[in-house]
Formats: structure tokens, sequence, C-alpha cells
């Protein structure tokens, strides 16, 4: 065989994300607030794009008229399975679909509860008009850092003032300085004296706490405040590991007090905010807004997109003559051939995102149904590739299209993802039941214990089991951690010194 170089003619087969299934597995991912704003940059970018209504004589996205190019009209799971496209449909919640004709939520008479319409009218009124915009209402917070500096600047004045304000600079969400005070004096080149000074002076300031540089400092000043920090409270403040411990008789020693004393020191320092920052600002609070909603009429149920926080995003074809008709070389025409195609494949891409999360909410609401009915003790064991295969779609498809979504319905919202959790199997050889199930009623049971007779997390097993949960020690442990449920010890301290404070 003779050596040297030479051409070789092959054909093979690949998988090529095209920016048109990049932007389709893009929009599943996004949530309707994301899409709004991710809409908002596309008609910056193409002038063919509208948002809102368009005339009649303007033409409307879905005219028979089609551009130069044709727009696929698959979505990403259609595209990489080569399906057959759908037909060209307008962004509408309105259409001709039998999912929405005639029993839209947003249209019904009386909206869910006798509250406010899932539009954002009232109860029994018309779809008339936009949704009331609730961030207008929003009012701009304080922070807990403008807060103190504004109280800083009314008591302070030159140095002190600046150095005062890179002290507030160091204080965090919940109020607790949290810098060291040698290396802050070092940076600012002043003397340890003056730090310490001008700690005292922000400890002073309101929320009464603040400037604390852990917990013990932060109830003593709380405590000062309150003309109640005596010997006996300070030498309290000061073993609160004792005190987390449920060590009374130690602490009656140390402190020099009696039973009733020691049980009012106590109440004093429940009353206290272990946290006093968090009472100022914390910034603006996004509500979650439900990207679907559920609701039963007549013993079936109806699942639809809030299309009010969708934008109507149509193709202004008049625009696009009036521009073809200007246009006269062929770099124009390119551009605005491709503005078109990518303004029907967007509109197109938007729909099929609706109809695709509106067949993977209804399979969640079909596995589900007796958690919508009798609530989370009901829920079932549900897994992606589960609802993928009886809605004829890919996992990674399920997937990108429960992330950041959320559904509403009578016992709540809840995100997509909260509706898929391993199974616990049953100690009846029946069906298996899910994490979230198992973990309510391990709450329960533990809402409901004897403060007498504490159970320990063998016993709880113990009770699972005669419920029909076959669960391991380690595992009850894990689900009453990830509850925020102490141990038996701590539970059996904690109901102590309830009792003792009662």
């Amino acid at each position: 065989m003779a050596l040297g170089p030479r051409l070789d003619l092959r054909q093979s087969q690949s998988l090529v994300m095209t920016p048109q299934l990049q932007q389709a597995i893009k929009l599943l991912t996004l949530s309707n607030l994301e899409l709004e704003a991710y809409i908002s940059d596309e008609v910056e970018k193409n002038p063919l794009l509208d948002t809102g209504e368009i005339s009649t004589e303007s033409g409307e996205a879905n005219d028979s008229e089609e551009g130069p190019r044709e727009a696929a009209t698959q979505g990403s799971d259609e595209i990489l399975s080569s399906g057959p496209a759908e037909s060209e449909t307008a962004l509408d919640m309105q259409g001709d679909s039998d999912s929405f004709s005639n029993n839209s939520l947003s249209e019904s008479d009386g909206a869910l509860d006798g509250q406010l319409g899932l539009n954002g009218s009232s109860s029994g009124a018309s779809a008339v008009g936009e949704a009331p915009d609730f961030e207008n209402m929003l009012v701009a917070e304080t922070t807990l850092t403008d807060y103190l500096m504004d109280q800083a600047g009314a008591i302070l004045s030159g140095m002190d003032l600046f150095v005062a304000q890179h002290i507030i600079d160091q204080i965090d969400e919940c109020g607790y300085l949290q810098a060291d005070l040698l290396e802050l004096a070092q940076r600012l080149n002043v003397g340890l004296v003056d730090i310490e000074r001008l700690l005292g002076v922000v400890q002073t300031l309101d929320p009464v706490g603040v400037g604390a540089r852990d917990l013990a400092e932060c109830l003593s000043l709380q405590a000062r405040d309150a003309d109640r920090y005596d010997p006996a409270m300070e030498r309290l403040i000061d073993n609160l590991d004792l005190l987390a411990k449920g060590a009374l008789p130690q602490l009656k020693r140390m402190c020099g007090v009696d039973d009733e004393d020691l049980m009012d020191m106590i109440s004093e320092l429940r009353n206290y905010d272990p946290k006093p920052g968090c009472k100022i600002g914390g910034g603006e609070v996004q509500a979650v807004v439900p990207d679907v909603f559920v609701a039963e009429r007549a013993n079936r149920w109806i699942i639809e997109v809030n299309s009010a926080t969708l934008p109507k995003v149509l193709v202004n074809r008049s625009y696009y003559s009036e521009l073809k008709d200007g246009a006269q070389d062929k770099e124009s025409k390119d551009w605005l051939n491709e503005c078109l195609a990518d303004a029907n494949w967007l509109v197109k891409a938007l729909d099929q995102r609706q109809r695709t999360i509106v067949k993977v909410a209804t399979e969640i609401v079909k596995q589900q149904e007796e958690f919508f009915r009798k609530g989370v003790a009901h829920l079932r064991p549900l897994t992606l590739k589960n609802v993928a295969e009886q809605i004829e779609m890919h996992e990674s498809t399920v997937s990108r299209v429960t992330s950041n979504k959320y559904l509403s319905c009578s016992r709540g919202t809840f995100e997509l993802k909260y509706f898929f959790t391993s199974g616990i199997q049953s100690s009846t050889g029946g069906e298996a039941a899910s994490a979230e199930a198992v973990k309510s009623h391990i709450k329960s049971l533990i809402d409901n214990e004897d403060p007498k007779k504490i159970l320990s997390d063998d016993k709880l097993v113990a009770l699972l089991k005669d419920q029909g949960f076959d669960i391991a020690r380690r595992t009850v442990a894990k689900y009453r951690e990830a509850l925020g449920l102490g141990s038996s010890v701590q539970r059996r301290r904690q109901k102590a010194l309830e009792g003792k404070a009662a």
C-alpha cells in the first residue's frame, strides 16, 4: 500500500442544532415572566414583530400569505424526531384547540373561589383589557444599610460619620457585623478605640440589636434597651449553650435565681429578635406568578396557560409589504425576508410552547389527581420518564417544560417539579407512596405526639410501617431534618421549656 496524502469522500449523518431549534429549546425553559422579557428583546430587534392587536386591514400572523422562506412549525421534540409539521396557529389562547374552546378558565362566568378571575378581571366580569400591573403597585423598600445611614447622618459628621458608614457597610441583612474591628481600623488608618466607640454609636440605632457581632451581644443590646440587663440576665445570655441543652438546674445555680425567675428570664429572651436587621428592607419581594391554572368544573379538570402574563405576538405583514416595495438592493431584500422568516418562526414556536406546557400539565394532573382532590398525603411517585412516555415526548423536553414554572390550583401554587417525587415501597405490597406523602405523615405524627411521650425515630419507623410505609430509620431522620424538625431529645427539651414557661 502506497504511503502519501490523498483525498477521500465520505457520507455521514449528524444531528445539527439549528438556531431555530436552539430558540425553541430556550423558550421551553423560560417562565412566563422571563418569556415576556425575551419577547420584548425580539420585538426591538425585528421590525416585523408586534405585541398587541393588528387591524384586519394590516393582516395578522396567520395570514394565508407565506414568506419567501418557509418557517418550520415543529417544536423541539418534533424537530428531533422529524415528525410532520403542525398547522399554523396564532399565539392566541382563544383559538380552535379543544383544550380552550369551551373550558377556558379566563372566560368562565365565575372565577375561582369567587375571587379575581384568571385574567385579572373581577369575578363574573368579562375579559376586557389587560390584567392589572401589580409591579407598579410595589413601593421601593429602603434597605437596612440606607436606613442605618440616614440615622447615622443625623447624629454624626465629619470623620466619625465616615468611619460609621464603613462599619454599617459591614453589617449583613440580619443586622450582624461581619468584620474584624482591628482589620477595619488598620484599613481606615484610625485607632481601634475610635472604631469601638463608633460601633457603640451604631449599636444604639434602630432596630435595637443591630451591629452585634454574635447572638449573645444582640440579645444583650435588646435586654439593655428593655432595662432587663441585670447580673442574672447577663449570666443567662453568656451561657446560651446551656439553655439550648436544657440544663435548667445548672443555670439556676449560676444565675442565683429560683424556678419562677428563671422561667421569666427565658420568656423575656424569647421576645427578643435574633435577626433584628430582617425587619428593615430585604429587597423587593418577587411574587410567584403561576404559569398554569388548574380548576375542576363539572367533575372535569380544566387546564389553562396563564395568558395574562403572555404578550400576544403577531407578524405585521402590511409593514412587510411596505418595506418590500421600497427595498431595491438584494441585501435589503434578503434581510427583510430573514426578518419575516424569524418572526413566523417565533410565533409558531411560542404557540408550540403553550401546547407543550398544557400537554405536560394535563398529564401531571391526570397522574396526581388524588393530590388535587385529597391533599399531599395522596401524592404518588412520579418521574419525568413516566410523563414523557405517556405524552410521547422526550424526557429532556418534559424536564425543560417543568423548569421554573408554577401551577396554581385550589390547594395553592406549586412548582411543576414538586409533583415529581421518588417512591417509598409499601410494606403491604401495595402501590408505593411518594416521598412528600411520607414527609406529610411524619410531620403529622410529630405534631400530634404527647409531650410526655416524645416519639423517637425508631418509634416513627414502627408507626409508619403500621400505616403501610416500609422505610428505614436513617430515611426517617433525613426526612425529619428536611422538615426542620429536631430529634426526640431536642423536642423533649423544647416542650419541657414551653411547659414550664406556660
